[in-house]
């Protein structure tokens, strides 16, 4: 029997990072496979544990079919390993940092995957991003833009809201994975 792809996505700043970190003993105790992206963004970068490679590396590896999955975003590129099928194949659940944006071509390729939409209220989204120093005023504001665009919409999604406590989010992201 194929495991379940968990497709955690949501907007920079939201938490994902955090809430997988948080959730991570749990949910490898309950068998989930955490998948590790490839981002062509310095390993030095605050933030997930990624792989950090350059963009020509990257390039190379998406054409040798290294990922699963890959997009560009925010002038960045991401993969997901192809690993995560033999997970799947393996009968394992794999939870992976997804995109918004990749939505619709993850659910071709894994017709079963279970979405999930990692929210926090505009304002608390502001603070982090503020908080991040990554970006220009300009840019939060467009993100934030694009979020409430997003948030209008919520196609088949299993909303959880970080705008709390981390420890609240990740019972509820428990509670999700076991019922839905």
């Amino acid at each position: 029997m194929n495991g379940r792809l968990i497709y955690l996505m949501g907007p920079s700043g939201s938490g994902k990072d955090s809430l997988m970190d948080a959730a991570r003993e749990r949910l490898t105790e309950g068998g989930v496979r955490i998948a590790r992206r490839v981002i062509t963004r310095s390993a030095e970068a605050v933030g997930e544990d990624a792989e950090a490679v350059s963009e020509d590396e990257f390039k190379r590896l998406e054409a040798s079919g290294a990922f699963a999955m890959s997009w560009r975003a925010n002038g960045l590129a991401y993969g997901i390993p192809v690993q995560i099928d033999q997970w799947l194949a393996d009968g394992n659940d794999v939870l992976v940092n997804g995109s918004r944006g990749y939505l619709p071509r993850a659910r071709q390729r894994y017709p079963d995957l279970l979405a999930i939409l990692l929210s926090v209220s505009p304002e608390v989204l502001r603070q982090r991003l503020l908080a991040r120093q990554r970006e220009t005023l300009e840019q939060i504001e467009q993100r934030l833009a694009r979020n409430a665009r997003f948030m209008e919409s919520p196609d088949n999604l299993q909303l959880l809201d970080n705008s709390g406590d981390i420890e609240l989010t990740v019972q509820e992201l428990l509670r999700i994975l076991k019922h839905a």
